[in-house]
């Protein structure tokens, strides 16, 4: 393990997994300083373990048969995990709603409905 992982894990068990923020951040190339308030990424925001786990499915391109073999547990172990540490996670909206124009004009050509597009327009699934 690196001198930086180690300093990251010393600093996650200190704080116990309690929220923190940081307020001074140096630049290490030139040493410019940036001080005020900086709330961690979500992911460095996880458990040692955690980060450790999320990593190796990254690598793993989300193999989890390869998974299993790494960590020696069970598909619904796994599912489990993931499921855990995703519900700790806000995600990025993968499919957003579409454009409004891009709705009207699936309107127009008949491709949906009225109450379609009315849906689609108010953001409901």
């Amino acid at each position: 393990m690196t001198d930086q992982a180690m300093d990251w894990q010393e600093l996650t068990n200190l704080t116990r997994g309690q929220p923190f923020h940081v307020e001074r951040v140096r630049l290490a190339g030139n040493g410019v300083a940036i001080e005020g308030e900086f709330e961690l990424p979500q992911l460095a925001q996880l458990s040692v373990e955690d980060q450790v786990f999320v990593t190796a499915f990254v690598r793993c391109h989300g193999s989890i048969k390869q998974m299993e073999r790494i960590f020696g547990v069970s598909y619904p172990t796994i599912k489990s995990r993931l499921n855990r540490i995703s519900q700790m996670l806000d995600f990025v909206e993968v499919d957003p709603a579409p454009p409004p124009s891009e709705v009207l004009d699936r309107l127009r050509r008949g491709e949906i409905t009225a109450e379609q597009a009315v849906t689609e327009l108010e953001g409901r699934p």
